[in-house]
């Protein structure tokens, strides 16, 4: 058993692992960050063992009202003059509502991890909406 965490900075489109390297892999709020969405997923489903384990948790937009208007108005003009109060960065805060926005998420986000190879699929939306923990699984061959 190991007792220490080795950090590693790498790219997310090219992961400095073996196939098949780990049981699981988690994300938090970073996948609407790559470069390529799809390429960086791929990597992840190559080093991931065959039946492990993806979870991510990752923003979202609610789709009910109201709590979807009610959002929008939170992230487009209230957090950002929270950010500018707290973090002096303007454009931090007006970032995270834009990249929010253009994310594919829920069944959109389902069907993109299905396309890479995984199975049993499902989002679990969480806070009304706001985010989403996504989890999969590498089949027991690496394909679908």
């Amino acid at each position: 058993m190991y007792d220490t965490i080795e950090m590693i900075i790498g790219d997310s489109e090219n992961l400095p692992f073996e196939v098949d390297s780990f049981d699981a892999v988690t994300v938090a709020f970073g996948v609407r960050n790559f470069e390529t969405l799809e390429k960086g997923l791929s990597e992840i489903h190559r080093v991931l063992k065959p039946t492990g384990t993806l979870v991510i948790l990752e923003t979202s937009i609610p789709t009910k009202t109201p709590f979807k208007q009610g959002h929008h108005l939170y992230t487009k003009y209230i957090l950002p003059v929270i950010g500018r109060i707290f973090s002096k960065d303007t454009s931090a805060y007006a970032y995270l509502s834009e990249s929010a926005s253009v994310f594919p998420h829920g069944e959109t986000f389902n069907n993109i991890l299905r396309k890479i190879g995984f199975i049993e699929v499902e989002n679990r939306p969480q806070t009304l909406g706001v985010a989403s923990i996504y989890v999969a699984t590498k089949a027991q061959n690496g394909h679908q």
